[in-house]
């Protein structure tokens, strides 16, 4: 096993006896063997779409298959298995209608029928190590860094995708950097650099895409307070980010006497107007992912992941976890329809909360057309001096200590500053009243991490209100990261050539020492310090 994909990756290096997020070795190899597997469906639809010939389902497999591979989404050997042996049917298939053959080890690979014989296969494929051989530590590094930025495309192409959105570009650049990995031998570092962006690119379009999904099929979020109590009554928690699966929960569990709660990335779900409509979508439940094993045990209802971040269930509510999609766990139950009666039952067979509890509120839905519907009252307001700085402070959440630092530094930002947050990093501070500025409140909720693309589309027009470029903004990006749609968010900034941002809270472990320095002196990225240190360098 080597694995260096998150930021928890053990010692810093490489997990390579057991993932810190639990993954065992056979489902570590079996993921690499999966992505060899699908460079080799790739390639051959590549050139099959060449005659005009296109496989239709290769596509949405490529997604949902890369998808599966991403930290905390998919455990189980068995599935990641049965993914490997559709790529190559998808292959041979591409080959046939498409009367094509490529003469590439991948796009011949067969996959033994044994799970012990493929566990041995993937052994011999294992990514990573084979890479740092072949390719030497920078090339290695760069190749890692596109391979990780693309399964984060893959999570939000397969959102839009399910809402009927699709670019295909996307999807045809997609798979030319899948096979580039594999078959491109250049030593050239300028060319993996600029792939590197590449991905940036495709991930800004993709962004954009899934934007449009939910927009068009949810309506504009708008700020919506989210009670964080619960209501006597039985009860469902679905968590992930996929929007669609919790319309269709909301649609199934109409007049039920069932309310649903949202828990992790699905808070920005309350927010959308086709969403909110429904009265039994409640309220917002726990935390961040990685405090899931503590909070689940007293959550009194079925569960519903709709993708990641999935941790090792605990015995003592394991059997209430339901998974959907790329998800999975050995031993729990997986949704193969979007049919949830399995989970209504439970639900209803269950106790629920025996009483209302009354918590806090907070308030999310501040995307692009929220916020831009005041641009002109926050130009003012920075003009009259009432504002002085934006902070983005966002990003994957984590279980490290250091990672305290992001609530401190929301706590320390000054009185005449705004913080824009998404993505999990926010529930370090969600809660927290600070407060507002003439009626803008001073913490605006985003959303999810995809929603970066609505806080790139808030800066550039800011910029234009203020005939400046990006950079010259009184804007400070503090970034937190974790896994690989992270990644994918990160080359999309360094893509848009935004500069002087501070990530934590360690830079990633498969970046080569002198990537990293490139990163560093051409955009300036900083590693985040103390809060009081890196406030006092922004703001002077």
């Amino acid at each position: 096993m080597f694995c260096n994909q998150c930021e928890q990756t053990a010692k810093g290096f490489a997990c390579t006896v057991r993932g810190v997020c639990g993954k065992t070795h056979e489902t570590d190899v079996l993921q690499d063997l999966l992505i060899y597997a699908c460079a080799g469906l790739a390639e051959v639809a590549l050139e099959a779409e060449k005659k005009g010939v296109k496989v239709e389902e290769v596509d949405s497999f490529l997604m949902e298959a890369i998808f599966s591979t991403l930290t905390n989404v998919n455990f189980d050997p068995e599935r990641i298995k049965a993914y490997i042996e559709k790529a190559v049917s998808l292959r041979e298939r591409c080959k046939i209608e498409g009367k094509v053959d490529v003469d590439t080890p991948w796009a011949h690979f067969k996959p033994a029928g044994a799970m012990e014989e493929l566990i041995k296969q993937a052994e011999e494929r294992e990514l990573e190590p084979s890479l740092m051989k072949e390719e030497g530590e920078d090339i290695a590094s760069l190749k890692l860094t596109i391979l990780y930025g693309l399964k984060g495309i893959s999570a939000y192409a397969y959102h839009a995708e399910k809402l009927g959105v699709r670019k295909e570009e996307i999807y045809r650049v997609f798979k030319e950097l899948l096979v580039s990995i594999f078959k491109d031998k250049s030593s050239d570092l300028r060319t993996w650099i600029e792939r590197a962006l590449e991905v940036g690119r495709i991930n800004l379009l993709t962004m954009e895409a899934l934007d449009q999904a939910h927009t068009s099929t949810f309506g504009h979020p708008q700020p919506t307070k989210v009670p964080l109590g619960v209501k006597a009554g039985k009860a469902i928690l679905i968590s992930g980010h996929d929007l669609k699966d919790l319309y269709e929960l909301l649609k199934q569990t109409e007049g039920k006497g069932i309310y649903v709660y949202t828990h992790g990335e699905m808070l920005p779900a309350h927010g959308y107007p086709e969403l909110k409509k429904f009265p039994h979508l409640y309220g917002h439940y726990g935390t961040a992912w990685q405090n899931q094993q503590k909070e689940f045990e007293a959550f009194p209802g079925p569960i519903v992941f709709t993708t990641n971040c999935l941790m090792p269930p605990k015995e003592s509510y394991k059997e209430r976890v339901f998974t959907m999609g790329p998800v999975g766990y050995p031993g729990v139950k997986h949704l193969t329809e979007v049919d949830f009666s399995p989970v209504i039952q439970m639900a209803l067979e269950m106790e629920g909360f025996k009483d209302d509890i009354k918590g806090k509120e907070i308030l999310t839905g501040f995307a692009h057309g929220a916020v831009l519907s005041v641009a002109g009252k926050v130009v003012e307001l920075v003009k009259a001096g009432k504002i002085r700085h934006f902070f983005l402070v966002g990003g994957c959440d984590g279980a490290k200590p250091v990672r305290n630092y992001y609530t401190e530094f929301v706590e320390k930002v000054p009185q005449d500053c705004v913080v824009l947050t998404l993505a999990c990093g926010k529930f370090r501070f969600f809660d927290k009243d600070l407060g507002n500025i003439e009626g803008i409140p001073r913490l605006l909720d985003i959303g999810q991490c995809n929603d970066a693309y609505s806080a790139i589309q808030i800066a550039v027009a800011l910029a234009k209100a203020f005939n400046v470029e990006v950079n010259q903004l009184p804007l400070s990006l503090i970034l937190s990261w974790y896994e690989q749609k992270a990644v994918a968010i990160f080359l999309t900034l360094l893509y848009l050539g935004l500069k002087n941002m501070r990530l934590g809270p360690s830079m990633p472990a498969f970046l080569s020492k002198n990537v990293a320095s490139f990163i560093a002196e051409t955009y300036n990225l900083k590693p985040i310090s103390t809060p009081d240190e890196d406030l006092r360098a922004i703001l002077g």
